[in-house]
């Protein structure tokens, strides 16, 4: 909420245009070239190469060297959150698999989930937790992983899954009155927090059921490869790990926390030492075997556990489908994604010193002529600053502040800015790799972004739902009602 928008009065739409035409076009020869791997670094680059060319349009247009790196250190510092959360995130995963937290979930998932209902039931799980907890981010990083984990072993399709796990978390991440986008939008549109909430539903309600439809539909078009392999792959975890209920606790304990308002880096740390201290109860010979220790002691423990969040660690069972799922990269496998969200970083923080930002939600708002025009420039707004400024913040903060006189001047309640911002800006940010949340929510659940993209029905249905809502006159408040 404190940041501002800087203007830049000489900067025309075309100027303020080129870096993402460029950065765009480079991407797409980047992906085809290098496919998956594009993520391992050359992606990075060409954000860098992306900021340049913002960088030499800025020199242009009379900004200064100075205030480009100021902007971009500004955008470093509110994401510095995030990078610690996503550390925090590695050293969790790490602990809750040697401590057998996740394996049980698998365990016990596989026992309960059919496959025939997977998929619904993984949207209505994450949509539920998502809400309780008011972080899509949390949702992911808990039942998230272990969902993934449990739709792997019975043959599902991986980005199937993933777009099922975000589909249901970022439906509870806009309802809950505990989430930050859900705060911030009203804020930024001059509304009330439950009014906005209550108004959200008549479009959010309609895209989590044209999503659970979708998903329903893929369910019986699916065959599990590992439906009929269940009994084998029940077996080979229950030989490999000590499985128990009362491994349960310890993401009960960090749900109970993110609900009762502790700060996500508190709760994701209070988690990694809880997974560490039942890996020791109940898991001492796979710590024990992480430093290939004959007997284990309080160093080899210490090492053992240490090595697991920070370098990672893997354990072997003898289902070969098993091997790559119960394997963590910990704090260390994080590092990929974190150097993603840096470089993304610099090209928005580049874009937004120069102006561009600003120019670009300008133009999008001078084409709003109608009512319809005003909701669709809005959701324009929003998708553009989520692929240029990397970030789903400014994706609210920019458009909130710069259309939010044009809603009070048409005679538009603020709830309308304030539903259409999360419709099309909180949702969307995670269908781009190098935005925060893409780069994020691809790290945890290990899936690339162009993998569950397609899947995230949800995400990509709301931005529509919102706009068929302005185009039919539906639920479209007026000032004063």
């Amino acid at each position: 909420m404190e940041n501002t928008i800087i203007q830049n009065k000489e900067l025309n739409i075309w100027e303020a245009l080129l870096p993402v035409f460029v950065l765009i076009a480079m991407l797409a020869f980047n992906v085809y070239v290098f496919g998956d791997n594009a993520l391992s670094g050359s992606n990075q680059f060409i954000l860098l190469l992306g900021g340049a060319v913002a960088a030499i349009v800025g020199f242009r247009n009379k900004v200064s060297y100075k205030t480009m790196i100021d902007e971009v250190g500004n955008n470093f510092k509110s994401t510095a959150g995030a990078i610690l959360i996503l550390l925090m995130v590695g050293s969790l995963a790490a602990s809750w698999l040697i401590s057998g937290i996740i394996p049980s979930m698998v365990y016990y998932g596989l026992k309960i989930l059919h496959p025939s209902i997977f998929l619904p039931a993984t949207v209505v799980i994450c949509a539920i937790i998502s809400v309780a907890t008011g972080s899509s981010w949390t949702t992911s990083a808990t039942v998230g992983i272990a969902l993934v984990g449990i739709g792997q072993a019975i043959g599902l399709p991986l980005g199937m899954v993933a777009g099922a796990v975000l589909s249901g978390a970022y439906f509870g991440d806009k309802m809950s009155p505990l989430s930050d986008t859900t705060n911030l939008a009203p804020a930024m549109a001059g509304g009330e927090l439950f009014s906005h909430i209550r108004y959200m539903t008549y479009t959010t309600v309609p895209s989590i059921v044209v999503a659970l439809v979708v998903f329903i539909i893929l369910s019986l078009t699916q065959t599990p490869t590992g439906g009929a392999d269940t009994n084998e792959i029940l077996a080979a975890i229950d030989k490999s790990f000590n499985i128990s209920l009362a491994l349960f606790i310890v993401p009960a304990i960090v749900i109970l926390l993110i609900i009762r308002k502790t700060k996500p880096l508190i709760a994701l740390l209070i988690g990694t030492l809880l997974g560490v201290l039942f890996a020791l109860i109940f898991q001492p010979d796979i710590v024990k075997s992480i430093t290939d220790a004959e007997t284990l002691t309080f160093t080899s423990a210490y090492q053992g556990v240490m090595t697991a969040i920070t370098e990672g660690a893997s354990v072997a069972t003898e289902n070969e489908a098993l091997n790559d799922l119960f394997s963590s990269g910990g704090m260390a496998g994080m590092l990929g994604t974190i150097w993603l969200i840096m470089c993304a970083m610099v090209f928005g923080g580049i874009m937004d010193a120069i102006g561009a930002l600003a120019r670009i939600s300008a133009a999008l708002l001078s084409m709003a002529t109608t009512t319809f025009g005003l909701f669709a420039s809005t959701v324009a707004s929003c998708l553009a600053l989520n692929v240029t400024a990397s970030d789903q913040y400014l994706a609210l903060v920019v458009p909130g502040k710069m259309f939010a006189k044009a809603y009070e001047d048409r005679g538009l309640a603020p709830e309308n800015l304030s539903r259409t911002l999360e419709d099309s800006g909180t949702v969307t940010s995670v269908l781009v790799p190098w935005n925060t949340c893409g780069a994020y929510q691809s790290g945890v659940l290990g899936v690339g972004v162009l993998e569950y993209a397609v899947y995230a029905v949800f995400n990509y249905v709301s931005p529509f739902m919102t706009l068929l809502f302005a185009a039919l006159h539906i639920k479209i408040k007026q000032l004063g009602e």
